[in-house]
């Protein structure tokens, strides 16, 4: 399914409107097309913060980090990008149980973790995700291209996946809205 975005009228330079002149046809499979064929394709990489591990695996983490950059041999993208995080259904969890405790103690201590968690929410608090792209127009390229960064990246202890549709679209959103929130909703009239 094409997502109406993503569609891109050819030599429209002159328009107003990003989604224009972007030269994305669709997003599928887990990749960009674009308007010439090439794909854009990538992984998500899971953060892990090292620096909480003892010094001898952080400097194992790091100098792995170093072999497998010099060892891509293609020209790929690090992006990082911010996310909201949305802990509503923690919130959630966490009220029904205020509900269902009778103990003094424990209510105080649920309702000191809802009002931590509500300033979290009110601080726009983000969770930044960390992505390798790659553009390239053969499907077998591709695939032995992600191998390798997921291996890759295994070798330093840190785990990845293929994007997903969905991470691309966000991907596309996070650059095009200037990290700008949107939050469209029904209008009734």
């Amino acid at each position: 399914m094409k997502d109406s975005l993503m569609k891109t009228p050819k030599n429209n330079m002159g328009s107003k409107y990003t989604e224009d002149w972007i030269p994305v046809s669709d997003i599928s499979n887990g990749m960009i097309i674009l308007d010439n064929k090439m794909k854009v394709a990538g992984i998500k990489i899971k953060p892990k913060n090292i620096f909480i591990l003892d010094q001898a695996s952080q400097d194992a983490c790091i100098i792995g980090l170093k072999n497998f950059y010099n060892m891509i041999d293609f020209e790929f993208w690090l992006i990082a990008a911010d996310r909201p995080v949305d802990i509503s259904g923690y919130l959630a969890k966490l009220q029904l149980l205020y509900n269902e405790v009778q103990n003094p103690v424990m209510r105080k201590m649920i309702s000191q973790d809802m009002k931590k968690a509500n300033e979290f929410m009110d601080n726009n608090v983000t969770d930044t995700e960390y992505y390798i792209l790659f553009k390239d127009s053969d499907i077998n390229l591709i695939q032995k291209k992600l191998k390798t960064l997921i291996t890759g990246l295994a070798n330093c202890g840190l785990e990845s996946e293929i994007t997903s549709n969905n991470d691309l679209r966000i991907l596309l959103d996070v650059f095009l809205n200037g990290r700008v929130q949107t939050d469209f909703r029904t209008v009734i009239s």
